[in-house]
C-alpha cells in the first residue's frame, strides 16, 4: 500500500481497520483495497464533496462558550468504521439485555425497591442522586418501560474486547448524525457501497415512530406524537427538527402546548386545540413542568406531570429515568442483570472505582495521575480528569474536588481505546474512537445496526465529544458471509 496509507502506524491500540502495518482486517479488506486505488487528489475531492453536502443539508451543532453560542458545521471524517455482523449480533443481544435490566431497576426504584432492600446497592446512592424524582414514586409507565430511548457508549480495549463505558438514559442525542453520516457516505463513495453489503440504518425513524405509538395511552387509532424541543438555541435542535420531520410528528416548544382542566395535553393550532397522545421530550426533567420542578422554567408545560400521572399522555423518556443514568449507578448494572434477568452480562463494564467507597477513594487519590475520573451526572466530556494527559497542577486541583464531594465521582483505568484510520491533511492517521448505538424499548426492543462512531480528531486525545473538538464517522456493519 502507498498513497494515503504511507507511514500509517497502528500504535499500541487495537485498530478497527488494520491488523498490522499495511495488513487490513478481513472485514475491512475491500474498503482498504479500494482506498489504496485513490490518490490524494481523489481523496481531497471526496472530502470536499462531504463538506459541501454538510453545508447543503444544514447539519450543524452548537458549541457553548464564554463568547456565546456558536453554530458549527458537523465535523465528519469520510473514512468509515467497520464491524463484522457476526460480532454485532452479540453486541445487539447485549444491548437489549442491558436496557431491559435498567428498566427493571428504574421500575423497582419507584416501587418496591427490592434491589436496595437486599443490599445490592446502597440506599444513599439513590437518595442522594440528583436524578431521583420522588414525584415519580408509584407511577407505572406502559410496558413498565421508563427509558424508551437509550444511547449506550461502547469502547474497545487494546485486546479487542468491547466494553460499555456508560448508559445515556435521559435525553440521549446523536442519532440524527448517525443517519446523516450514512447519507453523506453514499454521496462520497457511491460505487463502493454497491459492492459491500452494509446493514441499513434508515429504518430508525420508522422504528422510533412505532415504539412511540406502542406507548400511547389509547392503543386504538393513530396517536398524535409531538417532539418537545427547548428551541432553536439548543445544541441538538437540528436533531429535534430532523426526527420530527422524518416521523411525521409535530415539532413543538413548551408554549405550543397546554394542559386543560381534564388533565389532557393539547397543542395550540390555528384550528383550535388538538389533543397530544405521546411526547418525545428533549427537555431535561428540571425544566419539564414548572408546577413540579423548576418554577422559573419557560421551556416546559405547566401541568404536564399531572397529565402523565393521570395516564392521559405518554412521555419518552419518562421523568425520573435519569436515576439509572448516574455513573455511580453504572457500576451496579452487571448485578442488575443477574438479579432481574437471572443472566450473566453479555457486555462487560469497564472496571470502576466508586469514590464514595473509602477503600476505592484511597486507591483513586493515590493513582489520580493514572486514571480517568468522571463526575456522576455530567455529559459532553465536561468536568472530567484524564490523568495521563493532565498536568500535575490539574491533578492536585482535581484531588480537592473529589475529596470535597466523593459521592459525585467515579474513576476508571485509562483504556487505550481503539483507533480507526482518519483523514488528516490528505493522509491517514490513527485516531481514538467510541461508538454510541441507540436502543429503543416499548412493546418491543430495537437496536440500530451500528451507531454513531465518534472520533477524537486531536492526535492522542481520548475525548471524542463534538463539544470537545471531536468528530464522527459512518459505521458499517458488514455481513461477511455475503461479501
Amino acid at each position: 500500500m502507498s498513497s494515503i496509507w504511507e507511514n500509517y502506524k497502528t500504535d499500541n491500540a487495537y485498530d478497527e481497520l488494520m491488523f498490522a502495518e499495511y495488513q487490513p482486517r478481513a472485514v475491512s479488506h475491500t474498503l482498504c483495497q479500494y482506498l489504496n486505488t485513490l490518490n490524494r487528489e481523489d481523496i481531497d475531492k471526496r472530502k470536499t464533496a462531504a463538506e459541501l453536502a454538510i453545508l447543503e443539508m444544514g447539519i450543524t451543532f452548537t458549541v457553548y462558550s464564554d463568547e456565546g453560542n456558536i453554530d458549527r458545521a458537523w465535523p465528519f471524517d469520510i473514512i468509515p468504521r467497520i464491524i463484522d455482523a457476526r460480532e454485532w449480533k452479540i453486541i445487539n443481544k447485549g444491548l437489549k439485555q442491558r436496557l431491559t435490566a435498567l428498566n427493571c431497576f428504574i421500575s423497582d426504584v419507584y416501587d418496591q425497591q427490592t434491589f436496595i432492600k437486599e443490599n445490592l446497592i446502597p440506599q444513599e446512592i439513590i437518595s442522594s442522586s440528583k436524578n431521583f424524582r420522588k414525584e415519580c414514586v408509584g407511577i407505572k409507565p406502559k410496558h413498565n418501560v421508563w427509558a424508551n430511548i437509550c444511547g449506550t457508549d461502547l469502547v474497545r480495549d487494546k485486546n479487542g474486547v468491547m466494553y460499555v463505558l456508560e448508559d445515556n438514559l435521559r435525553v440521549p442525542s446523536g442519532v440524527s448524525y448517525m443517519l446523516e453520516n450514512r447519507i453523506i457516505t453514499k454521496r462520497v463513495f457511491p460505487e463502493l457501497l454497491q459492492d459491500i453489503e452494509i446493514l441499513p440504518i434508515d429504518d430508525y425513524p420508522t422504528q422510533l415512530h412505532e415504539m412511540l405509538c406502542s406507548i400511547a395511552p389509547n392503543p386504538n387509532g393513530k396517536p398524535q406524537i409531538a417532539v418537545l424541543t427547548p428551541g432553536i438555541y439548543n445544541s441538538a435542535y437540528f436533531e429535534h427538527a430532523y426526527l420530527a420531520q422524518q416521523m411525521g410528528a409535530q415539532l413543538v416548544e413548551g408554549s405550543d402546548l397546554i394542559v386543560d382542566d381534564d388533565d389532557c395535553v393539547y397543542m395550540r393550532t390555528i384550528e383550535g386545540h388538538e389533543k397530544v397522545d405521546v411526547i418525545y421530550r428533549r427537555i431535561d426533567d428540571d425544566f419539564l413542568d414548572p408546577e413540579v420542578f423548576r418554577k422559573d422554567s419557560i421551556l416546559g408545560v405547566p401541568g404536564l406531570m399531572r397529565a402523565w400521572k393521570a395516564g392521559n399522555v405518554a412521555l419518552a423518556n419518562a421523568p425520573g429515568a435519569g436515576v439509572a443514568d448516574d455513573k455511580v449507578v453504572y457500576a451496579y448494572v452487571p448485578e442488575m442483570i443477574r438479579y432481574y434477568l437471572n443472566e450473566e452480562p453479555i457486555l462487560p463494564n469497564v472496571e470502576t472505582y466508586l469514590c464514595s467507597n473509602p477503600d476505592h477513594l484511597d486507591y483513586v487519590l493515590k493513582h489520580l495521575a493514572e486514571l480517568v475520573v468522571k463526575p456522576a451526572n455530567e455529559s459532553g466530556g465536561y468536568g472530567m480528569l484524564v490523568g495521563p494527559h493532565a498536568t500535575a497542577k490539574e491533578v492536585e486541583a482535581f484531588r480537592k474536588v473529589v475529596i470535597g464531594n466523593p459521592r459525585n465521582y467515579i474513576a476508571q483505568p485509562t483504556l487505550a481505546i481503539s483507533t480507526s484510520p482518519t483523514l488528516c491533511k490528505n493522509k491517514l492517521e490513527p485516531r481514538h474512537i467510541d461508538l454510541r448505538p441507540f436502543i429503543l424499548q416499548g412493546e418491543n426492543t430495537f437496536v440500530t445496526a451500528g451507531g454513531l462512531t465518534r472520533v477524537a480528531l486531536k492526535k492522542g486525545s481520548l475525548v471524542v465529544n463534538s463539544s470537545q473538538g471531536g468528530g464522527s464517522k459512518d459505521t458499517w456493519i458488514i455481513n461477511m458471509e455475503t461479501n
